[in-house]
């Protein structure tokens, strides 16, 4: 049975002028490259949500992709700040958390995505 595609946004026409992506899961995978695989079998199982299962190539295929690209974000976050602080002569360098909020309907995967 063929995989859904991963969708981020619902738009099926594509004009150029949309942000949003829509990958396959293949797709999508590719884009972990060389993102490393800290978790072990026994950690995933930790994070599992109740009737949630989720398995190591499920992790490798979705979520460190979406690590990957969260670190990019961050990176490039801190460097703007860095380089802002820079440009104002800012004397003392603060750092600014990155917050990341996860939010969706009832059932869609927020607690396994983001386990307390």
């Amino acid at each position: 049975m063929d995989q859904p595609n991963l969708m981020i946004s619902a738009a099926e026409d594509d004009d150029g002028l949309s942000p949003y992506r829509i990958f396959s899961r293949d797709e999508w995978a590719r884009l972990r490259a060389d993102a490393p695989m800290t978790l072990t079998a026994d950690e995933v199982l930790q994070l599992q949500s109740l009737n949630d299962p989720i398995s190591l190539d499920e992790v490798a295929a979705i979520y460190l992709p979406l690590s990957r690209l969260l670190s990019l974000y961050v990176a490039a976050t801190q460097g703007l700040f860095k380089a802002t602080q820079r440009f104002l002569l800012a004397e003392k360098e603060e750092k600014v958390p990155y917050i990341i909020g996860v939010a969706g309907s009832v059932a869609v995967g927020k607690s396994t995505t983001a386990p307390s």
